[in-house]
């Protein structure tokens, strides 16, 4: 352990949260579920957490071998922070507490926490006997891939390998219509929302994008 503090427990659920119970430390993972960011693409994913503190988690999460800091090298010449296999294993955690977490009473002032955890709300409601294609969308600067195309719905930052759809939209108009505060038809009539691809294939995009509409009570990741 890098923190002084523990349960002093051996069960495993107190030797789990010795390692990710501080406060921040499960929504860091959350962060990178999708993949590796830089320090400043965390922050802005967590807007209620200060620099110090995170990056003390990340320290301590580093320590811990949940996740590591990578160096991208030139041209980039960046540092990127990532999940380890073993704090991947925590994906399936997340994604419940997500959904378990839906019937906890609302925070007053709650803030929409980072683009993440809408996409994560998305993967957790989907439905794979619909969403079974390989897509990519393109939200603003950030691409994602979809692919459901091995019975389960995972998405992940990065580019398509040739996907059979495409979303291209920006961060603002996706949530509002994940959420239903806009339809599909409005949002592609104005032309802030373009999907292409076959119609089996948009079909398939679509049900992802009504995935937390249709799950009852809604899903939510973060």
């Amino acid at each position: 352990m890098t923190s002084n503090r523990s349960y002093g427990d051996q069960c495993g659920v107190a030797r789990s949260l010795d390692v990710i119970g501080e406060r921040w430390a499960l929504l860091i993972v959350r962060e990178l579920l999708l993949g590796p960011k830089r320090f400043n693409d965390l922050l802005a994913g967590l807007p209620g957490a200060s620099p110090n503190v995170i990056s003390q988690r990340l320290r301590e999460l580093v320590g811990n071998g949940v996740i590591r800091k990578r160096d991208l090298g030139p041209p980039a010449r960046v540092s990127v922070y990532e999940l380890t296999d073993w704090g991947l294993e925590l994906e399936p955690v997340v994604l419940h507490l997500g959904q378990w977490g839906t019937r906890a009473p609302m925070p007053e002032g709650a803030r929409v926490g980072g683009f993440d955890s809408l996409l994560l709300a998305l993967q957790a409601a989907a439905d794979p006997a619909l969403v079974t294609g390989r897509y990519e969308l393109r939200i603003g600067d950030s691409t994602f891939t979809v692919d459901g195309t091995a019975g389960s719905v995972r998405i992940r930052r990065g580019t398509a390998d040739e996907p059979s759809a495409t979303l291209t939209t920006d961060a603002g108009t996706l949530s509002a219509v994940c959420l239903g505060q806009r339809s599909i038809a409005d949002a592609t009539r104005s032309g802030e929302l373009r999907l292409d691809g076959d119609p089996a294939a948009v079909s398939g995009l679509t049900s992802l994008l009504l995935a937390l509409l249709s799950a009852a009570p809604a899903h939510a990741a973060g």
